[in-house]
């Protein structure tokens, strides 16, 4: 909504004072002309009221009017009176030009201590959903200045679009970086850089009156009660799918859990992440999904796409900067621990940690420390916070992080990434690579994979009947155990008839 007026600096900046519009001395009269145009759309009632309170009646009806016709509008520099506009306007009729002579005599002897205006709307507006961040940087005086974006996901492949949101638009609601915001929003104008949010509709998918009134004080993440996973995910995707049933026996995964796949390459670790996803769409549609794709192969996000429909694939391929794989991770991880934050669950299936720590390495300005395979140890930092983050909470809500980590690669980096990371986790599923050479899959070390506190997610029975089955294969390498356990499961449909019939025959 453009506001032509041939109001001078001045004027402007005293109609804005008038309305209640501060800290305007600073601004050029269009950012003063789009301030105000922000103050009374965020602010309308209280606006109109003053407009009229401060004589400026023509203003406020006419604006009223165009609100209730348009439903938004944006107010932009206008530096053209009417008497221009009629001069450049096309040629009239002689009878319409008299006319139009006439009423400009008329208008120039009314002279009134306010000026004429009216309001056109040029705006193309409409609809989207983004997720909301903050940029530091520096302002045209050199001092440091935030503003808030929201990332908005568009075209094929994927690529942001930046929509400015306004400092009043996030103190209103209590924003944070990571909030799913949609809302009417308008192209940029001549001279702007970035499309602008004019109202907010949808908080984290809540209707923002709802969101005002239950979760505009929700609780801080770093606040929320972190403990053990009590609650198991159901990985069942039928007995001819074996992976997700010995995930399910020997490494079983709870809300909360922040796990470790450990996988030297071409191991089977990509399959291994599409079935855990595919599962966990299918038993539990309560839970948020997302596949975060780090430095990884642009056939493999499609391959994701093609093959978990119902996941949220995010993604960073291989020839894309380092820094844009740093911010595609943080937006994720502000935006799961939003969603935690207000009792959803959620599940972040992360490929991998290994890449993003060499990322987070390449970023850095160098610390003068440097660990073997050349990795600094500040590039820790930013994957640990990451991978830190997975937490089941007391108050309700949860944060399930699962990563995989490369091994057995020759690079001596990648062997201190993982030797970093191995034991801050609570889970850890280890692929063989002996057994995927011999296209035995899944290529799961039965022996080494496992869970903390396994208990709290097997019921009684469950855990005496997999405890006893480790006990068997124990005795047995490997290799072999994998193979019989295989043999086994086959015979069996699902995993409590396979662990019912073990105890019977030993019972027997």
């Amino acid at each position: 909504m453009y506001l032509k007026t041939n109001y001078k600096y001045n004027d402007l900046r005293k109609l804005g004072k008038d309305i209640g519009v501060s800290k305007l001395g600073s601004l050029t009269k269009a950012e003063m002309s789009e301030k105000i145009a922000t103050y009374i759309l965020e602010n309308t009632e209280e606006a109109l009221k003053a407009l009229r309170e401060n004589g400026y009646e023509e203003i406020a009806s006419f604006t009223e009017k165009l609100l209730k016709e348009a439903g938004v509008g944006e107010v932009a520099q206008p530096p053209v009176s009417e008497e221009e506009e009629i001069e450049e306007s096309p040629e009239e009729p002689k009878e319409e030009k008299k006319e139009s002579k006439v009423k400009t005599e008329k208008s120039s002897e009314k002279k009134s201590d306010k000026k004429s205006s009216h309001v056109e709307v040029k705006d193309r507006t409409f609809e989207e959903k983004g997720i909301l961040v903050l940029k530091k940087g520096k302002d045209n005086r050199g001092q440091q200045k935030e503003q808030w974006f929201l990332k908005v996901v568009k075209g094929t492949p994927p690529r942001w679009m930046d929509v400015y949101v306004s400092p009043k638009q996030v103190a209103r609601f209590n924003l944070r970086p990571g909030d799913e915001i949609e809302g009417l929003m308008r192209d940029p104008h001549p001279g702007e850089n970035y499309h602008s949010l004019l109202q907010i509709h949808k908080i984290n998918r809540i209707p923002v009156e709802e969101f005002d009134k239950k979760y505009k004080k929700r609780p801080e993440f770093e606040d929320l009660t972190p403990i053990f996973p009590e609650e198991r995910f159901n990985l069942y995707l039928g007995p001819k799918v074996l992976t997700t049933r010995i995930i399910d026996l020997f490494s079983p995964i709870g809300k909360g859990q922040r796990g470790l796949i450990v996988a030297p390459p071409k191991a089977g670790k990509t399959t291994i992440i599409k079935d855990i996803a595919r599962a966990i769409t299918q038993n539990h549609p309560e839970v948020e999904v997302i596949i975060l794709l780090i430095d990884e192969r642009p056939e493999e996000v499609t391959y994701m796409r093609d093959n978990v429909p119902k996941a949220k694939v995010i993604a960073s391929t291989f020839d894309l900067e380092p820094t844009y794989h740093e911010q595609v991770a943080d937006i994720v991880l502000n935006y799961a621990k939003r969603q935690a934050e207000i009792g959803r669950d959620v599940l972040i299936l992360l490929d991998g940690i290994t890449r993003m720590t060499r990322a987070y390495n390449l970023n850095l300005p160098a610390s003068g420390r440097t660990l073997s395979g050349g990795l600094d140890p500040a590039a820790f930092m930013g994957p640990k916070r990451f991978f830190g983050a997975a937490r089941n909470f007391r108050e309700g809500g949860s944060l399930t992080i699962l990563a995989t980590a490369l091994v057995e690669t020759g690079s001596r980096m990648d062997e201190v990434i993982f030797e970093e990371f191995k034991g801050t986790g609570n889970m850890e599923l280890v692929l063989d690579r002996k057994l995927a050479e011999r296209r035995i899959y899944p290529a799961i070390d039965v022996h080494r994979s496992g869970t903390r506190h396994e208990e709290k997610l097997y019921s009684e029975d469950e855990r005496k009947a997999v405890w006893y089955l480790r006990r068997i294969l124990s005795e047995r390498d490997n290799m072999a155990a994998l193979q019989e356990l295989i043999n086994y499961l086959k015979e069996t449909d699902t995993n409590e008839e396979f662990l019912n019939l073990m105890m019977k025959t030993l019972k027997g």
